[in-house]
């Protein structure tokens, strides 16, 4: 009997070592993973994973020194899983020019897909971002900027389609890549961290 309750005792203790670290550490992971991942249904997934993850370590008896350490490595590992299988949706097609305005498509300035998971995650990542970022743009510079960046009209061109002047757009589209580089450069600075 003696034997018996140990191992209850020691399943138990157990548990709630287990639930101290997810108390502690949920937030934190959360917003790791928030940060990576958009859709919030896919974050509480990863979320969820990783402390199964954990549940399963115990379980299994595996040792693990530093438990935070290794919960965001595991997050890491899940997000990248997640980028793995998704294929990008949008911009795909979308031709830009460069100095010498010869025709570049957004593809050739992304990490390529075939670099393996973390570059297909940076990609993924780059390309999401960049999706809300256009989306999150007043419609009036949203519609300047994609016509003149990414679909290559002329300023004139536009000007006397909307009856607007050259100067309005040129306002409007600096304002535009304003946002855009300041919400890009976040992202930017996240992937630059050692």
């Amino acid at each position: 009997m003696n034997a018996v309750a140990s191992v209850e005792r020691m399943a138990l203790e157990q548990d709630q070592r287990i639930s101290e670290v997810v108390k502690r550490e949920q937030s934190r992971l959360r917003n790791f993973i928030r940060k990576r991942v958009p859709d919030p249904r896919d974050a509480e997934d990863i979320l969820q994973d990783v402390f199964y993850a954990l549940v399963e370590a115990n379980r299994l008896l595996m040792p693990i020194e530093h438990v935070t350490g290794w919960l965001f490595r595991v997050a890491r590992n899940r997000i990248t899983d997640l980028f793995r299988k998704r294929k990008p949706e949008s911009f795909k097609d979308t031709a830009v020019a460069d100095e010498d305005d010869e025709p570049l498509q957004l593809e050739d300035l992304l990490p390529s897909p075939d670099a393996g998971p973390e570059a297909l995650y940076v990609r993924n990542v780059l390309l999401n971002e960049l999706e809300l970022a256009v989306h999150e743009l007043p419609e009036e510079q949203r519609q300047v900027f994609v016509a003149h960046e990414l679909e290559g009209r002329s300023l004139k061109e536009m000007s006397a389609e909307l009856g607007v002047s050259i100067n309005t757009l040129l306002s409007r589209k600096r304002y535009a890549v304003l946002h855009l580089r300041e919400r890009l450069r976040r992202i930017y600075d996240e992937f630059s961290k050692p």
